[in-house]
């Protein structure tokens, strides 16, 4: 019976390496391979007697924490309970979200809530935070779990964007985060007193360019060479300095009211210099280490009977997923899921057109170390302005993201908070999926989607019709290895519309009609078998 609270609570299930004692070290179960990372009453006692208050950015009924083995990692669980309404389901079901991207996405707003609908069906939904995003967070020596997002939380607004009158920067462990307020107003002209503003703006961002040329060159790893890189940084700052100049007068004054949020948003950017050379995981330590940590406590917690899990993975959760169910059955053990959901997912994107291609560059892995990690999260955050205001500089990554047309308050909300920064040891591992045979391991010698036909789990495998990062064609590059007595194979999206971007299938207009009951219907199913 899973534990019920009336009352939004977080626990904190605290247990950094060297705290660890001979009881709470893997125990593994006698005739599975399914890891333990604490004996139950241990982890029960855990979460009962650590109660702190969840933060208001947290929108789940409840926040748990869980350590990885070996690590000094505790990742966040937003927990969503079952409505007392719907008849209780015998799975918890956990939701795996896509590269660099904490749980909001899951939960944008709530008419289109994915996480809400699911609990409302009846079933126990979680999100897990994989390392480094949202409010996971590494474990300080002093015992003491860092809090991020505590200074916006206290100030997110009723929709959650910060109110308009000034910016917000969050230090999370190895994580700077900065969100932007949002931007109302009239376009007007803006006056030649704004001048300074622009030419500040620009000096600014040249250092900030300059000093990452710098940081490039000067060797921060050994064996560290000059790459072309470094020069594409400097024309990328020229550039970046031109589009400021250039567009000051044609720009409407909502966007030059940003000019400290900008100088602040680029003083951040420099913190992630400092901060980077931390983000030294890849995507077999989420496959192998964070993701089973979740699933054992989950498991722990909610005892179901078979001991089994319901999963659903949007792009990168759906991959991992894909990944775990290779890796099981090519070692024969139980996976420990009872069916699984993929949401615009692929463990080969070589016969596609995909967007994704762009990461390419990265497979070198030489130049790929010149660059420690990738600050998604804020370069997002200041292409923002030029996505969404007059003259639209960036209105194409729009479609990245979406075909549909998403509220500009919940666009604005996904992009602004939704990413956090992506080491290149995992963007480096994924850009294998772009090379013949699909994404491998580490180690470049086990091809993940070469023993997906091992697997007994049920498959329901989703694409959009309009996905320019994985298109349908991506994905059933990978659907056509799985037995076909096992996967379902759909694509959403009509010729006069809707059309569904990447994220459409998961918080689009359409998708609460549309996708959500599809998915329920899948599950039921499956829970019930």
């Amino acid at each position: 019976m899973a534990l019920r609270h009336s009352e939004p609570v977080c626990f904190s299930h605290f247990c950094p390496a060297r705290f660890r004692s001979r009881r709470q070290l893997r125990v593994s179960r006698a005739g599975s391979s399914v890891p333990r990372l604490r004996p139950p009453a241990v982890l029960v006692a855990a979460a009962r007697e650590a109660h702190v208050n969840k933060p208001s950015v947290c929108t789940a009924d409840e926040l748990h924490r869980v350590a990885v083995t070996d690590s000094d990692w505790s990742l966040a669980l937003w927990r969503y309970t079952p409505s007392p309404k719907a008849e209780r389901r015998n799975h918890p079901l956990l939701l795996l979200s896509g590269i660099g991207t904490n749980a909001i996405g899951f939960d944008l707003a709530p008419e289109s809530s994915f996480a809400r609908y699911l609990s409302n069906q009846g079933f126990d939904t979680w999100i897990l935070e994989l390392r480094g995003a949202g409010l996971s967070t590494l474990v300080g020596e002093s015992r003491e779990v860092k809090k991020p997002f505590k200074a916006m939380s206290d100030r997110v607004g009723t929709n959650g964007v910060l109110p308009a009158e000034a910016p917000s920067t969050v230090i999370s462990g190895t994580l700077v985060e900065t969100f932007i307020p949002s931007v109302k107003g009239k376009r007007m002209v803006v006056e030649s007193d704004d001048a300074q503003s622009v030419s500040k703006l620009s000096e600014t961002s040249t250092h900030l360019f300059q000093k990452l040329s710098r940081f490039l060159n000067e060797g921060v790893f050994e064996e560290r060479q000059n790459f072309s890189i470094a020069s594409q940084i400097r024309d990328l700052s020229g550039r970046h300095v031109n589009i400021i100049k250039e567009g000051q007068w044609t720009i409407s004054p909502p966007l030059f009211d940003l000019k400290e949020v900008f100088l602040t948003l680029l003083d951040d950017f420099q913190k992630q210099l400092d901060l980077i050379l931390k983000y030294n995981w890849d995507f077999d330590h989420h496959m192998k280490e964070d993701v089973p940590a979740a699933m054992e406590y989950i498991r722990t917690l909610c005892k179901p009977k078979d001991g089994k899990l319901l999963a659903i993975g949007h792009s990168m959760g759906g991959i991992l997923l894909y990944a775990m169910l290779s890796q099981s059955g090519s070692e024969g053990r139980d996976s420990g899921l009872a069916s699984v959901i993929t949401l615009a997912s692929s463990l080969d994107f070589t016969s596609s057109k995909s967007s994704l291609k762009l990461l390419l560059p990265l497979a070198d892995p030489a130049q790929a170390l010149n660059v420690p990690a990738i600050p998604l999260g804020a370069l997002l955050a200041a292409a923002h302005p030029l996505m969404s205001l007059p003259p639209y500089v960036l209105s194409w990554l729009t479609s990245l993201v979406s075909a549909q047309k998403i509220p500009p308050e919940s666009l604005e909300k996904l992009v602004l908070n939704n990413f956090g920064t992506v080491p290149s040891k995992l963007l480096l591992q994924l850009t294998t999926a772009f090379q013949e045979g699909g994404l491998r391991d580490r180690n470049g010698t086990f091809f993940y989607k070469h023993h997906l036909h091992k697997s007994n789990v049920p498959v329901l495998a989703i694409a959009g019709d309009r996905d320019v990062v994985c298109p349908p064609e991506a994905v059933y590059e990978t659907v056509k290895h799985i037995p076909g007595n096992l996967v379902t194979y759909k694509v959403f999206g009509e010729p006069d519309g809707p059309h569904y971007g990447h994220y459409d299938l998961v918080g689009g207009p359409s998708a609460a009609d549309q996708v959500h009951p599809c998915l329920s219907k899948f599950l039921i199913h499956h829970d019930m078998a």
